[in-house]
């Protein structure tokens, strides 16, 4: 009986943690490797990059082509700058 809990216990535990959010260092290599996947063909890929870092690191998610799919990511897609223009790349 012990061990019947002792392996509920176990993988209630294993099956909580796989909700979690990642932490940060894997949300910054998630990000930095989306950002240079949807940043590839940018005439600024330096600059695309940048802002799709932060864009991705406050949304927690990246569309996957450069002009398209921004609604795969509402936060991405609605963040605007102060020219009412989209502040994500």
């Amino acid at each position: 009986m012990k061990k019947i809990l002792l392996i509920a216990l176990l993988f209630s535990l294993l099956l909580a943690t796989s909700f979690l959010q990642p932490s940060l260092a894997n949300m910054q290599v998630y990000c930095k490797n989306k950002c240079k996947g949807r940043c590839v063909k940018s005439r600024f890929p330096d600059k695309c990059i940048k802002y799709c870092e932060i864009c991705c690191e406050e949304c927690k998610c990246v569309p996957i082509n450069m002009y398209e799919n921004k609604h795969e990511c509402p936060c991405y897609k609605d963040k605007k700058n102060n020219k009412g223009k989209s502040r994500c790349p």
